[in-house]
């Protein structure tokens, strides 16, 4: 029993490689309710729904999963805009995604990589 759970424990710390993706909820109000779809190597695998704060920007965070070789395409898409960044585990495993309105009235999605976690408060 002790060594199942030895094992368990060791397949679930090296086999589980997640990218940790935090998506900033904007602070321009004529961003509220935008809907934003992320694509993982052109799948798409989450939609979020900003939700626009008046204060201090807050954070939704999600766990998309990794292959093997460690190179992915994420996608975000906008409207009928579509933002491509190449990201590389586990150099690039923390990701934080922003997204802006600009002065002609198109919206802009940033991306800030790291390999370590962001301090939010």
């Amino acid at each position: 029993m002790k060594k199942l759970l030895l094992l368990l424990i060791v397949l679930c710390t090296f086999g589980c490689k997640k990218y940790v993706v935090s998506f900033e909820q904007p602070t321009d109000m004529k961003l509220d309710n935008l809907k934003v779809e992320v694509l993982l190597d052109k799948e798409k695998v989450k939609d979020i729904t900003l939700k626009a704060t008046e204060a201090m920007p807050t954070y939704e965070t999600a766990a998309l999963s990794v292959s093997d070789d460690g190179k992915h395409l994420l996608q975000v898409k906008v409207k009928d805009t579509v933002f491509s960044y190449t990201v590389k585990y586990p150099e690039e495993r923390y990701i934080l995604v922003t997204t802006h309105l600009k002065n002609n009235g198109k919206v802009h999605v940033g991306i800030l990589k790291q390999n370590y976690k962001y301090r939010l408060r």
